[in-house]
């Protein structure tokens, strides 16, 4: 992922490492990354890749999402198939546009203990991403029927151990769990059915793990490098297709009078590369 936000937070931690041994004589190694500190975070947010993911239907509303939306005679409806991420126009062979990554950024409270050249500790912290993971069905009339999702905000847990090679630079991994509240839409060019979501906005849990590397530059001062893997379960957003202007023909109609979609992956996952900061008490 070559980007400006990448390449900034790699010149930062090597000003770090130049920087840090200015400071050793002010720092004394045995209590170095021990304590508590608060700091923040601003980074970037990238989709996992592609994936063979879509949509999935419940034709008669009894919570079985293994239907096939069928024609009057008997054809799939859905036969042009699905794409990630979010439609261009009606057209299948139009392709979509590739989902969108995006900034993120954060707070945190945490505290190490060193032991040796040892660190041990915890934090929790408050973040918001940017990123916006969609995937779309196509009709055969044809039509787009498009879900997206977005992180709001999450609040997170980790642990976190790691190594620091005489003082100056801590080397970590960390990993935990997360709640966030994600926010799920849907629009459709389909314009004579009724559309309604459930659950559009809605609180999950998930996990995060991953390391990065820290970097004094002042006494009670780091900032740092850090790499997370995040993903949330997210499979309780429902968009319920009713009659609305449509003959009794309608396909989404045909076995029961309504049905209802959702998409066929619950997993809403991405990647964060972060320049973080910390101060420490």
């Amino acid at each position: 992922m070559n980007n400006p936000i990448k390449i900034s937070a790699v010149s930062a931690i090597a000003i770090a490492m130049l920087a840090t041994p200015a400071f050793a004589q002010t720092v004394k190694e045995d209590t170095d990354f021990d304590g508590v500190y608060v700091g923040g975070h601003f980074g970037y947010s990238a989709q996992s890749s592609p994936r063979g993911e879509g949509v999935t239907f419940d034709t008669n509303v009894d919570g079985d999402f293994s239907d096939t939306v069928r024609t009057t005679t008997g054809a799939n409806a859905f036969s042009t198939g699905f794409c990630r991420g979010a439609a261009q126009t009606s057209v299948a062979a139009d392709g979509c546009r590739q989902d969108q990554n995006g900034i993120e950024y954060g707070v945190r409270i945490g505290a190490d203990k060193r032991y040796g050249n040892f660190v041990i500790g915890a934090l929790v912290e408050g973040s918001r991403s940017e990123a916006k993971d969609s995937v779309t069905a196509f009709s055969t009339t044809p039509a787009n029927y498009v879900f997206t999702r977005e992180l709001d905000y999450a609040v997170s847990a980790r642990a976190r151990a790691g190594y620091t090679p005489g003082g100056g630079i801590l080397f970590y991994g960390t990993g935990g769990a997360s709640y966030g509240r994600i926010d799920n839409s849907f629009r459709t060019s389909n314009g004579a059915n009724a559309f309604t979501g459930r659950n559009g906005k809605d609180w999950s849990w998930g996990w995060q793990a991953g390391g990065g590397v820290e970097a004094k530059i002042a006494p009670n001062m780091s900032i740092g490098l850090e790499y997370l893997y995040n993903t949330y379960t997210n499979d309780d957003y429902v968009v319920n297709v009713s009659r609305g202007t449509a003959p009794a023909t309608n396909p989404f109609l045909l076995a029961g009078g309504q049905t209802d979609m959702r998409r066929s992956d619950p997993n809403f996952e991405f990647h964060s590369i972060r320049v973080t900061t910390a101060f420490r008490f």
